[in-house]
């Protein structure tokens, strides 16, 4: 089939490489003449694990291409998807849709015979009523349906999501179009129907709805933890061992149980707020999640303080070694990253800060100042006073703990990831503070 995905962005290009790799000729359109100059180059403006070679692969076989003009990709087109950005909205924290809005009269514009319009962007509930009311109007006579395909890729794992995924949902209209467009979706996605993959039919609305609810529900997770981490300090617990014990139980599942600094990223910050006000709107409060996101916000900007109080209550003058800067690991994503939070903070009381990442440096320099850009984990530590893990790379996970003492000025290490064993790291020389486990003890002269 032709698919043209409206937006190379991370969800488009993920989608449109992998719909490639499914045999379907893909055009991918974006605007940024910078990004499609450098996709025709074979160069990938994000970073997600393998899609480099995937995006190679399929180009080279003639399956996926790269393109700023839309008028020809879309009149080609047997689906066309809108995947662009939806930021949350200054002022309110609603979904900003207005590039939703513009791709969809573009698409109007320039569409011949049936066309499946695809919003695989994430929109709040009724966003495909007004995709469809705009291509109507701009194009009366358009042969078209609307449908809702939300998408549940997780950065650095993407293209397993994608092609292996838990389901796959899409929403069409209830009428004669949904038919035919039921089966346009049908052949899009036969190759994980024949491996079993649930592809869950439902109304549009519905379909949007799924989305915000399904992030919610693990952002809701995520704090439940976290704050159950708080408690077991004070209690004496050990959080893992109690994310465990409830993890057992298959109604309540192990998955986002990891207690940690808070989340952040692209999804679950604005699509929790994007719900919030939608259910406002409606007169139907989330009050869970309006908590939830409260309560996040409020993490993230303590996790300095909690360093802070590690370090005696005064960093002034002292120099911190921050490890991981991205807001999870696999992806040089910034967005609503706990370090944003972080290192003003620490910067404001005083302290230096040198920090490491292995993917996001580049992305880092956009966002703070007076921060040193290290090579590596050793050289961030070398002379600093305490390092911090924010976030868990698999190279932090094996460190040479007894080189990060030797390295380390005042010996300690605060780890919100809970990656190390406190027992290994007071041996090699180490205090050691985590989330929602015992403190050891300090390091004597």
């Amino acid at each position: 089939m032709q698919v043209t995905m409206i937006g190379a962005g991370y969800v488009g290009l993920v989608s449109g490489a992998c719909f490639a790799d499914f045999g379907h000729e893909v055009v991918c359109v974006d605007k940024d003449p910078r990004k499609i100059d450098m996709l025709e180059k074979g160069e990938i403006p994000i970073f997600e694990p393998g899609l480099d070679k995937l995006v190679a692969t399929n180009v080279a076989e003639g399956r996926l291409k790269f393109s700023m003009d839309a008028k020809a990709a879309i009149a080609e087109a047997d689906a066309v998807f809108i995947a662009v950005g939806t930021p949350s909205r200054r002022g309110d924290g609603h979904a900003d849709l207005t590039y939703v809005y513009e791709a969809a009269k573009e698409i109007a514009e320039h569409m011949s015979g049936f066309t499946v319009v695809v919003t695989k962007s994430t929109v709040p509930v009724g966003t495909g009523d007004e995709v469809e009311e705009i291509i109507r109007k701009t194009n009366p006579n358009a042969d078209f349906a609307v449908v809702s395909n939300p998408e549940f890729l997780r950065e650095g794992a993407a293209i397993a999501d994608f092609k292996r995924p838990d389901r796959v949902v899409v929403g069409i209209p209830e009428n004669e179009q949904g038919e035919r467009a039921q089966e346009v979706m049908k052949e899009l996605y036969r190759p994980l129907y024949l491996n079993e993959t649930p592809i869950l039919f439902t109304a549009r609305r519905t379909s949007e709805l799924i989305k915000y609810a399904a992030n919610a529900f693990l952002a809701v997770k995520i704090t439940f933890i976290n704050e159950m981490a708080d408690l077991c300090e004070k209690v004496g617990a050990n959080v893992q061992e109690v994310s465990k014990g409830i993890g057992l139980d298959n109604r309540i599942g192990r998955k986002f149980l990891h207690a940690g600094p808070g989340y952040g990223g692209s999804c679950f910050p604005k699509d929790t707020l994007a719900l919030t006000k939608t259910a406002n709107d409606h007169g139907s409060p989330v009050r869970i999640v309006d908590t939830v996101v409260s309560v996040n916000a409020e993490r993230k900007k303590a996790m300095a303080q909690r360093v802070i109080t590690a370090m005696g209550g005064d960093v002034s003058g002292k120099t911190i070694a921050i490890l991981g800067l991205a807001f999870k690991p696999n992806t040089d994503d910034m967005r609503d990253a706990p370090s944003l939070d972080m290192i003003p903070a620490l910067q404001a009381a005083g302290a230096t800060v040198r920090a490491f990442d292995p993917e996001s440096m580049e992305e880092s320099e956009k966002h703070f100042t007076d921060v040193t850009f290290c090579d590596g984990p050793y050289h961030a530590v070398e002379g600093a006073d305490a390092m911090v893990i924010i976030t868990e790379w698999d190279q932090f996970r094996a460190l040479d703990l007894s080189r990060m003492a030797g390295l380390l000025r005042d010996k300690l290490l605060v780890d919100l990831r809970n990656i190390y064993v406190a027992e290994d790291a007071e041996r090699a020389g180490l205090i050691y503070r985590a989330i929602g486990r015992p403190a050891t003890a300090a390091v004597p002269d």
